[in-house]
């Protein structure tokens, strides 16, 4: 059910459209839009996270006829390069052609089945290790040892399986169905927002990813809400709206947009300016920390001091996105398991099963960051030890991390244990997460 915007449930206190109203600069309506939708309040099945009959049924229904992101574009820069995507218990190459096409296939020979590739790198062809059946990258046979000994293989039938592919802002996007729906209908909802924010133009300057020991879904809803800050990230919350939080619903994308340089309306005592400033710099208790200039908001100061950062590498770009766009989190959710950030936050998470195992999952956050000039070569994925924190390679960010990854084993241990049936979710701060189980719900139980 669509709410009013105007008589939706919210924290008391200031609202983000009231935060919008502040800005220095004019604010895009791609943040004036505000799409908060009632899906219910019945709790959400345990069962979704704990068993291995959803599992099966999310791989059967979800996972194999989904659109779901394979790599960036900048990934397989040049005809030959290729990577290896695998989802679903299926493995795919994904591979820029002779004629800078991206297509994907199979990776499995037509032959014996023996898979094509197992590490991403660089080819000119597709040969297959075992007896040598080879196909060019467009995907056409072009040999065959001993080709007298196949009179009944025909060569334009032996062509590998073209698997539907899509670019969409630097990224590559395939599909195991080859009998889906567009790529456009599926991303219509999260592209028109991201008009103004081309991350096509953005190189990706590090890829971090690590098996979290939890279901996907655990792992993700970790990063679908601001409700958690409070009690897992108790130190920003003197330069973080939390529940201030705007969350918007769509049919296939969801946002939650929560302010920074804002303290939490869950304080309850006041908190100064100089105070946001601290918390947000992370500046130790009697260490310095910067006085704003007079008259000048954290919010406004903070959004100026990120444009003269960000200048060298974006340039005049930082002059057009108003101070929301330097300092907020625009935290965006494609179903079923793309986060991209909006404007300049470079973070882009990704989520998903890992193989078989439904107590475990692979997650990933990949920094896009602006350049001047020649497009810079793309930060090699580094995969952390299952003891190795995140902070060990995404600094403050990492640490952060490292907190949420914290509660993920504890939270599939709770759901293991419980006697409740259930999840049960708040109506509107927690409406993303719903709205992602919604999604599920029409893919595994309804079959859409």
């Amino acid at each position: 059910m669509q709410l009013d915007p105007d008589n939706m449930p919210r924290s008391p206190g200031l609202t983000y459209q009231d935060l919008l109203d502040q800005d220095t600069r004019e604010v895009p309506e791609v943040l004036r839009a505000q799409s908060p939708k009632f899906l219910g309040d019945a709790d959400v099945s345990a069962a979704r996270y704990t068993t291995r009959e959803w599992h099966d049924l999310e791989m059967e229904r979800l996972w194999k006829r989904v659109w779901q992101m394979a790599c960036r574009e900048e990934d397989i820069p040049t005809p030959g390069d290729h990577i290896r995507y695998d989802i679903a218990g299926l493995s795919f190459i994904v591979l820029r052609t002779e004629s800078g096409t991206i297509k994907c296939y199979p990776n499995a020979c037509l032959h014996r089945g023996r898979m094509l590739k197992e590490f991403d790198g660089h080819a000119s062809e597709l040969r297959c290790p075992f007896h040598g059946f080879c196909w060019s990258l467009e995907g056409q046979l072009v040999d065959i040892p001993a080709r007298w000994d196949f009179p009944h293989v025909n060569s334009e039938d032996f062509a590998l399986p073209e698997i539907p592919t899509a670019t969409w802002g630097g990224f590559v996007f395939i599909n195991p169905d080859q009998g889906c729906a567009p790529f456009a209908d599926h991303i219509k909802d999260l592209a028109w927002q991201f008009e103004r924010w081309d991350l096509g133009r953005l190189y990706k300057q590090a890829h971090v990813a690590k098996i979290m020991p939890a279901n996907w879904k655990i792992a993700q809803e970790a990063f679908c809400e601001a409700y958690h800050v409070n009690g897992t990230h108790p130190q920003v919350l003197k330069s973080l709206g939390c529940v201030n939080s705007q969350v918007d619903i769509w049919e296939n994308c969801a946002r939650v947009i929560t302010p920074s340089l804002t303290p939490s309306p869950l304080l309850d005592y006041e908190v100064t300016d100089q105070d946001i400033v601290r918390a947000m710099l992370d500046v130790p208790e009697g260490q310095p920390a910067p006085e704003l200039p007079e008259g000048l908001s954290p919010r406004a100061w903070s959004a100026a001091m990120s444009r003269e950062s960000l200048r060298p590498e974006a340039g005049d770009l930082v002059d057009r996105y108003c101070d929301a766009e330097m300092v907020d989190n625009l935290d965006y959710t494609l179903f079923p398991n793309f986060h991209p950030w909006g404007a300049f936050n470079r973070i882009t998470y990704r989520f998903r099963p890992n193989g078989h195992d439904h107590r475990s999952a692979i997650m990933e956050c990949m920094m896009l960051a602006p350049f001047q000039g020649e497009r810079p070569p793309p930060a090699p994925i580094r995969w952390l030890a299952p003891d190795e924190p995140w902070s060990a390679a995404l600094g403050f960010l990492g640490r952060v991390f490292d907190q949420d990854a914290f509660n993920m084993p504890k939270v599939q241990m709770g759901l293991e244990a419980t006697y409740k049936a259930g999840v049960t979710l708040a109506n509107y701060q927690e409406s993303k997460v719903r709205w992602l189980h919604h999604k599920l719900t029409e893919w595994v139980e309804e079959g859409q």
